[in-house]
């Protein structure tokens, strides 16, 4: 019975961040909107996660957000640099990601910089966080 209870609250927990993450995905892509953005797509969300950008630092080399975060969205990445493990992008194994606008923001801004080489469009954002949301 302990079990069953337990399996419970776990279930009821995680609903409950699921359901967050989603609310504050959704604020954020409305933030998007806002700024200009027109219909978010997951397939260009795809594309663009997976599309290779020149390494400013390292001449023939490339870099994408799998460089860290991996190919496997629901397993732990490494930053490419550090060595740091990374938690699992998907908010379906891992609740706490996408759930704090600030550091949705502060990581599109340090990561778009360092993949792209500036800063991302509130479209490429969007379509960003539409194709992980999800994961």
């Amino acid at each position: 019975m302990k079990f069953v209870i337990y399996c419970l609250l776990v279930g009821m927990v995680w609903f409950a961040q699921t359901a967050q993450a989603s609310t504050v995905v959704d604020q954020v892509l409305d933030g998007y909107k806002a700024k200009g953005a027109g219909s978010f797509d997951a397939s260009r969300g795809e594309v663009l996660w997976t599309m290779d950008f020149p390494d400013p630092k390292a001449a023939g080399k490339v870099r994408n957000c799998s460089t860290c975060h991996g190919s496997n969205l629901k397993a732990k990445g490494k930053h490419a640099k550090t060595g740091k493990v990374i938690d699992a992008m998907a908010p379906s194994v891992n609740a706490e990601r996408l759930t704090d606008k600030k550091f949705i923001e502060k990581w599109f801004k340090r990561n778009c910089k360092w993949v792209l080489g500036r800063t991302c469009t509130p479209q490429e954002k969007g379509d960003v966080l539409t194709f992980l949301k999800d994961k």
